[in-house]
């Protein structure tokens, strides 16, 4: 088993930068739900106990049992985990008299202290917390201060118990790596060896272990996801690998046969099905967001049903499920993070069908299933697509579905990434796409009035589709695209760009 540092999760919306963080320093990690703990085997090294919307103070709050972990192995909380070790262990928390969110600036550093050693005086530092811990028991010590808060760092005396108010794994906090890394490597003594090449290698060999001589289905999108684990799967079990590339009705333009074209000379076996009437049947009068999400997950689950039935004995439904799905689909390991959508890759299946599911890169983030691609030599004209929602353009056509709908956005979508590309932006975009809206409104053309659709345009950056912000593309190149389509896509008289970022919106709009 790879070492570890396990995270607690009490429900903190900077709970997964924290993993991001860890693993960006080369070193494996697990968030799980602070009161579904896992038994704490030896390659757990260390543990880190996260923020939370919930007050210490509050009879309703998480109350982990620490008993196999507190004193035992090297521990950090933080802000809400460095108040519940304080405030449950004989110190004192009390309200904030001004609460403190944002920017602050560290007036007291311990440099010499293992934790704090290289932060510097004035570093800045991000708060995030309506509660301050007022007194800390005897046998704490005090390591950092700010302005403001005077316990913002402490030790616990003969442990490596440690706890900071502020928030190391934000970028706002300027030396927060440095103190995480105090923590991981010099504290808990990881070795720093959990790199793409490692992961490759662990996972193979897990696969192996797991499947034998089965026969896994996998669906294919043709994107980063799908490919990747694809690849994973056919390195470990070879011609035993049945990939299935499912034509949804729901692609980009020519999207079906370009991306069976795509996986000629990679050596896997993908079989393309035309399956678009089924779905547009089952979404036929949907207009609610997660109903058509649901009712393409079915489908998709009915087509993989029917093509597993033609494979003799296949046993595994292979899927390209990343971690920003599981979380954004239930609370992480059904932890107390908020449902915001579902995926239709994520989760369980039907009783009636006979496969179990096999997710090779469920605890990877988009950048880490990039850097496994490129150790896999996988092509980068793959590696660099922008990725591309599960139920397609189903969820970027606001309201029903139609087959005219979903041709109208296809061009619409096909000009604009293409002329992403041609202007050298495409790399420079995380993902971007076309939303058909609800909309019609008056234009004119020639000397005729309009009365026609509406579509939004959406290009955002990101490194793993948790936050995003909106690209700033040159208005030259919106003003010239907005033309092409207003002038080529029959049907649409006005286009828009959105602006939003994530949070507070969501990268889809549905």
């Amino acid at each position: 088993m790879h070492e570890m540092i396990l995270i607690l999760d009490f429900g903190s919306q900077y709970t997964q930068l924290i993993a991001r963080r860890v693993r960006e320093m080369n070193v494996y990690c697990e968030i799980h739900p602070w009161n579904k703990c896992p038994e704490i085997t030896p390659n757990i090294k260390g543990v880190i106990l996260s923020g939370s919307p919930f007050s210490v103070r509050e009879e309703s709050s998480p109350k982990p049992d620490l008993t196999n972990i507190k004193g035992k192995l090297p521990l950090l909380g933080v802000c809400f985990g460095a108040q519940f070790l304080a405030h449950n262990f004989g110190g004192e928390v009390l309200p904030s008299s001004i609460r403190e969110y944002g920017r602050a600036h560290l007036s007291y550093v311990n440099k010499e202290h293992r934790l704090t050693k290289n932060l510097t005086d004035g570093s800045q530092v991000w708060m995030s917390h309506g509660d301050t811990i007022k007194v800390i028991p005897s046998h704490y010590s005090v390591i950092a201060s700010t302005v403001d808060v005077d316990i913002a760092g402490y030790e616990i005396e003969g442990e490596d118990t440690f706890g900071i108010q502020f928030h190391p794994e934000v970028y706002h906090s300027f030396e927060g790596a440095i103190l995480l890394k105090n923590f991981i490597v010099g504290i808990c003594g990881c070795k720093q060896d959990w790199t793409p090449e490692s992961f490759v290698d662990e996972t193979v060999s897990r696969l192996q272990a797991q499947l034998g001589n089965d026969k896994v289905i996998l669906g294919l999108s043709g994107g980063v996801d799908s490919s990747v684990a694809a690849v994973l799967l056919h390195k470990a079990i070879g011609a035993n690998l049945h990939c299935i590339f499912v034509d949804n009705g729901l692609l980009r333009k020519n999207e079906f046969s370009a991306v069976l074209d795509s996986y000629k000379g990679m050596g896997l076996n993908v079989k393309g099905v035309d399956a678009a009437s089924k779905f547009y049947a089952a979404l036929s009068g949907l207009t609610d967001p997660e109903l058509k999400r649901k009712a393409i997950g079915k489908v998709f689950i009915d087509v993989f049903d029917e093509e597993s039935k033609l494979v003799k004995d296949a046993k595994w439904l292979g899927q390209g499920t990343i971690y920003p799905d599981v979380i954004e689909s239930v609370s992480v390991n059904g932890g107390p993070s908020q449902t915001i959508k579902s995926h239709h890759n994520v989760g369980g299946l039907p009783d009636y069908m006979k496969l179990s599911v096999v997710e090779p890169l469920r605890l990877l983030f988009k950048d880490e299933v990039r850097r496994i691609g490129r150790s896999l030599e996988i092509d980068d004209k793959i590696l660099q697509r922008h990725p591309f929602p599960g139920p397609g353009l189903g969820i970027r056509i606001l309201g029903e579905v139609t087959a005219e709908k979903v041709r109208i956005l296809q061009e619409v979508d096909s000009i604009f990434i293409e002329g992403l590309k041609e202007d050298g932006l495409y790399n420079d975009v995380w993902q971007a796409g076309a939303i058909f809206l609800p909309v019609q409104s008056v234009g004119v053309m020639g000397d005729e009035r309009t009365y026609e659709n509406a579509v939004a345009l959406r290009a955002v950056s990101s490194t793993d589709g948790m936050t995003a912000d909106w690209c700033h593309l040159p208005y030259e190149f919106l003003a010239k695209i907005s033309n092409k389509i207003i002038n080529q896509v029959k049907g649409i008289n006005r286009v828009t760009y959105d602006i939003s970022s994530k949070p507070p919106a969501t990268i889809e709009w549905e």
